[in-house]
Parts: C-alpha cells; sequence; structure tokens
C-alpha cells in the first residue's frame, strides 16, 4: 500500500480512507513497525558512515511559536555534534521549521542527500526539507494528513516522524512531545502514549533515543510567524530572548549531547549549551548555515501592517487558548488550510502577555503583524477570545513534565 501511494498508483482519496481509519481504529504495534519500516524504505536512507562524530538530531510534534530548532540545530553543532536535520512544513495549526526557514530570501532547503552529507563534514550542520530520495512516502503522506483532518493520530505521527529521522542515518535522536491545548496531544497521558511509541519504535531500530514531554498550553516564546520566529531565534542564538524558548532549547540540546556521551549530565549539557550561546559560536554557526544554504536574513520581510489586541478587563491572564492562536496565524496566511496555499512569511502575531501575567483593561495582549485587512479583522477576534483574564493567577505548569529515555524507566524533569 505504502509503496502504490508512493508511486502515484493509489490515488488520494483511497488513502484518505485508510488514514481516516487508521485514526479511529489506531495501529497495534506490529502494524505501526511495519508501516514505520514501509514508509522509511520506500526512498533512501542516508549513508553517514564516514562521518566522524556522533550524528544526532532533535524534533517537535509540533506547537505554536515552536522554533528551538532553529536555535538547536546550530548551537548542537558549535558543541561538537554532526547535525542533520530534515524537517517538514507547517502541519495544521501548528508552524513548519521548512517555512520558517523560507522566510529567510534565498535559504534553500533542497539539498539533496550528497549535499547534505557534503555539509556535515564541511559545517556540521544541515537544515533541508525531504528529498524525493528520502522516506517520499512520508512527505506525500504528511501533506494528505494535513488536509484530511488525521494529524492527531499518534501512531501517524510516531510512523511519519521515524521514518523521516531513521532515513537521516543518525546514531541518536531526542524528541520534543508537546501536551496541552495548542499540541496534537491534549492530555500529558496521550503525550506520554506517543512518546513511548517512539521511543520503542527507535529503539528497535538501533538507535539511542530520549523523549521530553513539554508544555504547550501556551505558545512557546512571543512570536508566532515564520519570519518573526526567525528573528526571535536569533536574538536567543545572541543572548537574549524569552526566559522559556531559552530554556527547552537549553535543555534539549543537553539530552542530545548526553545521548552523544559528551556530558555526563543535562546540568553539564546546559552548560555546555549556555557557553557556545555566550561565546558567539552557536551564533556564527547559524550565520554559517545559512550563507552556506544562499539565505539573507538582512532581507527578511516585514508585515506592511500592525493593531494591537487589548485586553477588555484588568486582571491576570490565566489561560491562552493555544491552539485557537496557532489557526490565527493561518488565517492571516501564515500557515496552510489547503496543500496549494502559499504561506506570507511576514505576517504573525507577537505576544505581549503570557499566562500569570498582569494586565490593565485597554493594555495590548498582543500585536498582529499583517498584509491583508480582511483576513486580518477575522483572525483578530479569534485572538481576542483565545485569552481569559481572572482576579486571581493560575497555578504555575511545568515547561518539562517528564523525560523518557530508551534503556531505562522514565526519569522525572
Amino acid at each position: 500500500m505504502v509503496a502504490e501511494y508512493a508511486g502515484d498508483r493509489l490515488p488520494d482519496y483511497q488513502m484518505s480512507a485508510w488514514l481516516m481509519a487508521a485514526l479511529l481504529r489506531g495501529l497495534d504495534g506490529e502494524e505501526l513497525a511495519a508501516l514505520t519500516e514501509a514508509m522509511l524504505h520506500s526512498g533512501r536512507v542516508l549513508d553517514l558512515g564516514g562521518i566522524v562524530g556522533a550524528k544526532e538530531d532533535k524534533h517537535s510534534t509540533g506547537g505554536v511559536g515552536d522554533s528551538t530548532s532553529l536555535i538547536i540545530a546550530p548551537a548542537a553543532a558549535a558543541c561538537g555534534l554532526k547535525v542533520p536535520m530534515v524537517s517538514g512544513r507547517g502541519l495544521g495549526h501548528t508552524g513548519g521549521t521548512l517555512d520558517k526557514l523560507e522566510s529567510i530570501p534565498g535559504f534553500n532547503v533542497h539539498l539533496s542527500p550528497a549535499q547534505i552529507v557534503r555539509q556535515l563534514e564541511t559545517i556540521g550542520v544541515a537544515m533541508a526539507g525531504q528529498s524525493e530520495d528520502i522516506a517520499p512516502a512520508d512527505k506525500r503522506l504528511y501533506a494528505l494528513r494535513d488536509v484530511t483532518g488525521t494529524v492527531e493520530s499518534p501512531a501517524l505521527i510516531c510512523a511519519s516522524i521515524m521514518s523521516k529521522k531513521l532515513a537521516e542515518g543518525i546514531d541518536a535522536l531526542v524528541l520534543d512531545v508537546k501536551t496541552g491545548s495548542g499540541a496534537f496531544m491534549k492530555s500529558e497521558a496521550d503525550a506520554r502514549h506517543l512518546a513511548e511509541l517512539m521511543v520503542q519504535t527507535g529503539e528497535r531500530m538501533g538507535k539511542k533515543m530520549a523523549a521530553l514531554i513539554t508544555d504547550m498550553d501556551q505558545p512557546l516564546g512571543y512570536a508566532i510567524g515564520n519570519a518573526m520566529e526567525v528573528r526571535e531565534c536569533m536574538d536567543v542564538l545572541e543572548g537574549g530572548g524569552p526566559e522559556d524558548l531559552v530554556k527547552l532549547s537549553a535543555v534539549l540540546t543537553a539530552w542530545m549531547l548526553l545521548l552523544a556521551g559528551k556530558v555526563g549530565s543535562v546540568e553539564e549539557g546546559e552548560a555546555e549549551f549556555r557557553r557556545v550561546i555566550s561565546d558567539g559560536s552557536a551564533m556564527r554557526k547559524f550565520e554559517e548555515l545559512v550563507k552556506v544554504q544562499g539565505g539573507d536574513v538582512a532581507a527578511m520581510p516585514q508585515a506592511q501592517h500592525a493593531d494591537d489586541v487589548v485586553a477588555v478587563k484588568s486582571g491576570v491572564v490565566n489561560r491562552i487558548e493555544c491552539e485557537r492562536m496557532g489557526v490565527a496565524s493561518v488565517v492571516l496566511g501564515g500557515g496552510r488550510a489547503t496543500k496549494e496555499e502559499v504561506v506570507d512569511p511576514a505576517v504573525g502575531i507577537f505576544l505581549h502577555k503570557k499566562v500569570g501575567d498582569a494586565v490593565t483593561r485597554g493594555e495590548a495582549l498582543c500585536t498582529v503583524y499583517y498584509n491583508d485587512a480582511r483576513r486580518a479583522e477575522i483572525a483578530m477576534e479569534m485572538i481576542a477570545s483565545t485569552y481569559t483574564i481572572e482576579e486571581q493567577a493560575p497555578a504555575p505548569r511545568p515547561l518539562i513534565f517528564d523525560v523518557i529515555r530508551s534503556g531505562a524507566n522514565a526519569i522525572h524533569g
């Protein structure tokens, strides 16, 4: 079935029916392993055996404002890892790493396997989309799931991620499994189930694995939108940026270093992350990556218009309906409602208030950057309804709920 679809001999409507059946009925372990294996071998597996050093990657299950990949890839490379990061586009209400990268004018995400290998040998990091050779079945299924309501199946998410990542020829993989209102896995239990599926699948393929279960009950960082998120990532690489984005990037990088045996603890790994940020080597690696792949950050687009969404009463932000915020970004043009839609890289939302922040009536909750007034009007109505303001502050949620590691019981974070 996978080979027929990858070969364009099975129509979308038949595969859509199967995807919906898989979503509703689920896949058992044997079925999931078979699907992952078929998707992995629908194309070429990168041979990185000739490259000296640990080959590792990080993958997120998707969220709103989740731009850690653009920080982690150069930071991990600056720490000495080889990072072949093959990423996807926006899926549903979540942003995609490729869309963020392509908001940098000239940035080429279409690297061949030979180009990825050559870039790993020269600068230690490559960030690219799936070539026609790498897991082509996943590339087609990924786009189809986005427009058929079948994104949220744990088994399909697992098969998609693992087939793509294992095709990179990596030694180890760190997963960021999101949970909360802006995640595909709304409950912590569902996120844990997905994390365990992926860790077990990776273990069966002989890879070192760690999965962090992290919070996506509100956007990560302050920026939502492709070019805006790239700028925020550059702020982090230069030593600034939002505290939650910095912390999560540090911990994910630390786990990559721990699996590679470069550090003896997560704390040592976080210290290494802070070192490459403070000495500028992570930012230099990002600049090197952008230059090699043809990008020009100085020419990044900016939206023509901006308007604030203001608080209708005073109090404390108790909740941000994160998925709805992500949908509002799509409405602005920052994502796709259909496979054919073109993303506007300049538009987005910049948050001024997040959960736990005090706000006074009339104060700006966020600023909406837009190029289309009709789209902006719809999006701003949606955004206003995402905020819940109460008199009392809510109980704080942890940024990292848990860590599940291969060959070990869950390690609490």
